[in-house]
């Protein structure tokens, strides 16, 4: 099994598990062990289903402003833990490539793998939702058709940046490319660069 493999088979079980409720409220049940990858993604893939639906009802024009403001906080929060999230992700894959010596060649890919599996989670959740809408009962046939079609290009990408994902940890693995991490310098969550938040000292 391919990583990207396993990452879709941990995917597709997160979002089943997670719409049982189908609640923003529902505490996780990670099966996984703890500090293993398979946990990581798991937790990474349920955070992205969380925050899918916060921005689904955050769009509700009827919603109550101080709801809404209290919803944007919990956004803030998911967006932090994902980034986090992804941190982690790429630390497992520079331990596990940290012996690896770069070939003279090697070039730098413009992400690191880790960033690239969370547009895979996210494409997950894509494609369960579109599913959904090319399934509507209560929707119009024309309505399904192109909810299908949208369905069909987004499995497509998905097999596409799932080979490629691969790739790119099979050229990490050989030599041929090599990661650079940045870690996240989000600055407006931190009181010393968030004028607003310094301001106030």
């Amino acid at each position: 099994m391919s990583f990207t493999q396993l990452c879709n088979e941990i995917f597709d079980k997160a979002i089943r598990d997670y719409h049982v409720a189908d609640s923003v409220d529902t505490p996780i049940n990670n099966p996984y062990e703890h500090d293993s990858i398979a946990n990581r993604l798991y937790l990474k893939c349920w955070i992205d289903t969380v925050q899918w639906h916060y921005e689904d009802i955050i769009r509700d024009p009827a919603i109550d402003p101080a709801e809404a403001l209290t919803l944007k906080r919990r956004i803030d929060k998911s967006n932090q833990d994902r980034t986090d999230l992804v941190e982690q992700i790429d630390s497992f894959f520079r331990q596990k490539y940290n012996e690896v010596k770069p070939l003279e060649d090697a070039r730098l890919n413009t992400e690191s793998p880790a960033w690239a599996i969370d547009r895979l989670s996210i494409l997950a959740l894509k494609i369960y939702h579109m599913n959904e809408q090319a399934r509507r009962d209560d929707a119009s046939e024309e309505h399904r058709a192109v909810c299908a079609q949208k369905l069909d290009v987004l499995k497509e990408q998905q097999a596409d940046l799932s080979a490629a994902i691969d790739q790119l940890l099979e050229d990490i693995e050989a030599g041929r490319k090599y990661m650079k991490v940045y870690r996240q310098m989000k600055m407006y969550n931190d009181p010393a660069t968030n004028p607003v938040l310094y301001g106030k000292k």
